[in-house]
């Protein structure tokens, strides 16, 4: 009865608290450098999660247009019924966020490096800007998780996590996750969860924690892969150019080194050569077509290698205004470079490039 009143620690109801769900929200609080976490049945979930609790009716959020689809869908579609507005900006131009402050901004959301096109974004100065105004900063964590950077460190409030990615790494279970102050966490996001049910299963906490045991080792070997292929990508032909914030032709290359402990990450992105959007996108297809060891799929964060096509896929269900505005062209092709041999990846992708018409 004291626990379930809330005067008395203790588990009470698998919906509520679970002792592996709280070991799995304990380590990764700790690998974050945050008080707390929060576990959530996926990243979306984890999303809905914060927007639920910390949004009502005529407030305001700032978030970046390059972010991913689903995402996009959430603010613009979803909580746009409910009263909640949202102004999309560039990733990273500080200048439109501070424009777009308003004094019912009560978040501002964004996701670094950017899905597909990595883009990155000065976490300590939109943290200022939040902060400014009395808004709190969130930052998705998803591409570089703690093993390459910890944004609560640059003055991030919040942290989101898909556990399906690079926190489980192999592509087994789907998890999610917040990490942040106790205060929010517990008081805000608790009840959240207890009343709207998007839990973490025991058995996915438990799958994810095992994952947790190898990140540092895997982002390490992953990273120095994707840069591997990048630079290779960037002496193809068939290829128009390389979105990877490891490469010194990346716009936010300087920056992405400080924020992210020197690595480029494991997911990058390219443009096959094509006229229109339809040449384009049959290109694409054809590579992604072409591949025998790298798998096509939607996923990331595996230690096999993933090929995908986000205009049809992660983007897809955007309108193509959308689309252009976050940049995704129908000739762009993400590759979320796993533990494979580089030369395997490297003779993989060639099938493609080699029979292409350009």
């Amino acid at each position: 009865m004291r626990r379930f009143a809330g005067t008395e620690e203790g588990f009470t109801y698998g919906r509520t608290s679970n002792p592996t769900v709280t070991s799995f929200e304990q380590r990764l609080a700790a690998l974050e450098g945050t008080e707390t976490a929060i576990g959530a049945s996926t990243g979306m979930g984890a999303i809905l999660m914060m927007c639920m609790g910390l949004l009502k009716m005529g407030d305001h959020v700032i978030c970046s247009r390059s972010m991913f689809g689903s995402t996009l869908n959430l603010f613009a579609k979803e909580f746009s019924k409910f009263g909640v507005e949202t102004s999309f900006v560039s990733q990273t131009d500080v200048t439109e966020w501070r424009d777009a402050l308003r004094p019912t901004t009560k978040l501002l959301f964004a996701e670094t490096p950017t899905n597909p096109l990595t883009d990155v974004c000065d976490i300590r100065a939109l943290a200022d800007l939040a902060h400014s105004v009395g808004a709190l900063l969130a930052v998705d964590n998803c591409f570089c998780s703690p093993a390459l950077q910890r944004p609560t460190e640059l003055g991030a409030d919040l942290v989101i996590h898909s556990g399906t990615k690079y926190l489980d790494g192999q592509g087994r279970v789907m998890a999610g996750a917040i990490c942040g102050p106790s205060r929010l966490i517990v008081d805000v996001f608790g009840p959240v969860v207890r009343t709207a049910g998007m839990a973490l299963a025991p058995f996915n906490a438990w799958v994810v924690l095992k994952g947790l045991e190898t990140l540092g080792i895997r982002m390490q070997a992953q990273c120095a892969n994707a840069l591997a292929v990048a630079e290779w990508l960037e002496t193809q032909p068939a290829v128009s150019r390389v979105y990877y914030p490891g490469l010194k032709s990346h716009p936010q290359h300087e920056l992405a080194m400080r924020q992210q402990s020197g690595q480029g990450g494991a997911v990058l992105s390219f443009d096959v050569r094509g006229g229109d959007p339809e040449t384009a996108r049959a290109n694409a297809f054809h590579i992604i077509n072409s591949t025998r060891v790298v798998s096509i799929a939607t996923n990331l964060g595996d230690t096999k290698t993933i090929i995908t096509h986000p205009g049809t896929t992660s983007h897809g269900r955007l309108t193509e205004a959308q689309r252009q505005a976050a940049g995704i062209g129908q000739g762009l092709i993400r590759l979320a470079v796993g533990l494979d041999h580089i030369d395997d990846i490297k003779t993989d992708l060639l099938r493609g490039f080699d029979t292409l018409s350009i």
